[in-house]
């Protein structure tokens, strides 16, 4: 008796086991029936643009030691033109053959070449773009209807969600990789208006602009970064920010902004405490510009920004991409904290001119775009994390490839103390200097550079 109870409890508990191993199994995705259906819609996108390298002079036999040195003080010869490929991924979002990836993957370009999962190829025209999300919207001419995704809610995606991202990592076309949702709302210093959807669905270089689907194969994110040196992690741009300026991309090519005119900086615990706030929550501003909406609606330095129209700014990048979505001469309502008492200010949105942005980051993503310069304003606790003995001035984080930047000889980790004998002790100071040296060729830049101070020139591209 006790044998056959025995037999029917192992049983039972098997059957219980191999339920429970199914109703697991039956929550993952079915990844072969995504694949099958989103495929055709991703293509292969091939760039060639004519560049121009600075050559730099011969001083002595190849390899010299001294190339560096006098190529990053002569800035070398212009050499001959010669094209420059490179890759990248894009997906259908209608059946007439309009195409979204990212910005830079066709930047600069002077032939974009289309390649379907079918073995098609097409000539593909820029028809919008916005440096500032990193989209542009491309469209190629072709028979018949294109095979289009749907575009999902990327406000209702979940940390813990599982995703597949379709690109072509190192030019390996239509190469699909699966992952889940890492964290959302990642900053990163792409740009103004940071808000990424990390995975670990794997993107490699070439899956820039490819799409990222969620279970329902809705897109949810278009790839665009990853972090350097690092495995497993990725960033994919919320779709739900590429709708809000879609239409705007196809009718008109560019993307209109609202514009606030404030200076803005994050809540540490230190300043949460001296306004007497218990969460390190708001935007403290800094500045505000003269003439702006703000200056006209009665914001001061000093005040904090709780909330913009009804939500609430948790963090410091919240409020630039609140402002960006709002329509232009929309009133919104502000809540400010001034003196320790709490109100509500009005205020009419302007529209952000091309070289405006919300906040600290304005003068920062505008020397990314022009440049290729990532930079950062140094002050106390800047200079703690990098080890630096100035409290002031402008230090270069990142130099692009390529870049007038990278011509010009600058690296990581200089700084920058004046452009063409103005100081430059903030980004605002380096903004205005560039502003004002915008009809020149060449500017001319006063360099820290580890104990040393030396002088170099970049030259702006025409």
């Amino acid at each position: 008796m006790n044998i056959r109870l025995y037999r029917v409890t192992f049983l039972a508990l098997g059957l219980v086991l191999l339920l429970s191993l199914y109703a697991s199994a039956s929550e993952l995705p079915d990844f072969v029936q995504l694949a099958q259906q989103n495929k055709p819609s991703v293509v292969n996108i091939s760039t060639a643009r004519t560049v121009t390298q600075r050559q730099i002079p011969r001083m002595g036999p190849g390899n010299s030691p001294f190339d560096e040195f006098f190529g990053r003080f002569f800035n070398g010869q212009p050499g001959p033109p010669h094209k420059q490929n490179s890759m990248g991924s894009g997906f259908f979002i209608s059946e007439d053959g309009y195409i979204l990836t990212n910005e830079h993957v066709v930047a600069g370009a002077d032939e974009i070449k289309v390649k379907l999962s079918d073995g098609r190829t097409f000539e593909a025209t820029v028809k919008g773009a916005d440096q500032k999300l990193d989209l542009a919207l491309l469209k190629v001419e072709a028979e018949g209807e294109l095979p289009a995704v749907e575009l999902g809610d990327s406000d209702g995606l979940r940390v813990g969600e599982w995703v597949m991202a379709i690109g072509n990592p190192f030019g390996l076309e239509q190469t699909v990789t699966a992952g889940i949702v890492s964290a959302k709302g990642r900053v990163i210093g792409a740009g103004p208006y940071d808000d990424f959807i990390q995975t670990d669905a794997s993107i490699n270089p070439g899956n820039s602009g490819g799409p990222l689907f969620n279970a329902k194969g809705q897109v949810v994110g278009i790839n665009s970064a990853i972090i350097a040196g690092g495995q497993g992690i990725g960033f994919a741009i919320p779709i739900n920010a590429v709708k809000s300026i879609l239409e705007q991309l196809r009718t008109s090519g560019q993307v209109t902004r609202g514009w606030l005119g404030v200076s803005i900086q994050q809540m540490t615990p230190e300043l949460a405490e001296s306004f007497g706030l218990k969460q390190e929550s708001g935007a403290l501003v800094a500045e505000v510009i003269k003439g702006s909406p703000a200056e006209k609606a009665g914001i001061k330095r000093g005040d904090v920004i709780l909330s913009f129209d009804g939500q609430e700014i948790k963090e410091m990048h919240d409020l630039p991409r609140l402002v960006a979505q709002m329509p232009v001469n929309q009133k919104a309502k502000l809540q400010i904290l001034r003196d320790g008492k709490t109100s509500n200010i009005g205020i009419t949105i302007a529209k952000m001119a091309a070289t405006d942005a919300e906040g600290q980051l304005s003068a920062s993503n505008n020397a990314l775009d022009r440049f290729g310069l990532a930079l950062e304003e140094i002050d106390s606790a800047t200079a703690r994390k990098y080890g630096i003995d100035i409290t002031s001035g402008i230090l270069i984080t990142d130099v692009k490839p390529a870049s007038p930047a990278d011509q010009a000889g600058l690296h990581s980790g200089d700084i920058i103390l004046e452009v063409n004998g103005r100081q430059t002790e903030d980004l605002q100071a380096f903004h205005d200097a560039t502003e004002q040296a915008a009809k020149a060729t060449v500017l001319r830049l006063l360099i820290k550079r580890q104990d040393s101070l030396l002088y170099t020139a970049m030259r702006i591209a025409e």
